[in-house]
């Protein structure tokens, strides 16, 4: 990953399983994310679902680390933090739950994101995972994303100030986002109007009359 680029970071649990237990692991895991990677990255959003992350993350224009602690020929020390983070997250989960093995997939997924549209896209997609996995109605009811921490402007931590340039003011992010969630509620709501006629239509279908052939 290379200085000032925007990727997309995201992974999963292993073999799809939970990553996170219970809404303390949420705290915990932004926690220990924070620990590893405030000094390499920007971190302009995120959303933790109970199988899976995103983040979005600008690379800080930062010296190297060349201490011999992180002096590594495979990684470099961005690499390493990620690698460092998710394997002391992983540690912690596995003694509190009393599990083994491996926590997430074995490597993460990361995708450079190259234009500014697609940034726009990419900011709305994590916000609205919740919504599409069925955890939400909006992005707004959702309390494990960055979501309303950007609507607030809260820059103590998250790059808020960054994402709303991106869409040029903080409007502009409301609407692209209320764009989305009107189409979501229209499906949702054809969804539920088709679900409903399926049955209304099982309903009307006349009752077959028992025969031997039925009843055996």
């Amino acid at each position: 990953m290379e200085q000032d680029r925007y990727y997309h970071i995201y992974n999963r649990g292993n073999n799809n399983d939970l990553i996170f237990y219970e809404d303390e692991n949420y705290n915990y895991f932004i926690k220990k994310y924070r620990i590893y990677l405030d000094k390499y990255v920007d971190t302009l959003c995120f959303c933790l679902m109970k199988t899976h992350f995103h983040f979005l993350i600008k690379v800080k224009n930062t010296e190297p680390d060349i201490s011999e602690e992180n002096k590594n020929p495979l990684l470099t020390p961005l690499e390493k933090a990620f690698r460092d983070f998710f394997i002391s997250y992983a540690k912690s989960i596995n003694k509190k739950y009393h599990r083994t093995g491996s926590l997430f997939q074995y490597k993460f997924k990361r995708k450079e994101i190259t234009d500014n549209t697609y940034l726009k896209n990419i900011i709305r997609y994590i916000h609205f995972n919740p919504v599409e996995s069925g955890y939400s109605l909006n992005p707004e009811d959702y309390e494990h994303s960055s979501f309303k921490t950007i609507l607030i402007k809260d820059n103590s931590w998250l790059a808020s100030d960054l994402v709303i340039d991106i869409f040029g003011d903080i409007n502009e992010f409301k609407y692209f986002h209320d764009q989305l969630a009107e189409q979501s509620e229209q499906n949702q709501e054809a969804k539920q109007t088709q679900d409903y006629k399926s049955f209304k239509n099982f309903c009307s279908l006349p009752i077959p009359a028992l025969t031997d052939k039925n009843t055996k």
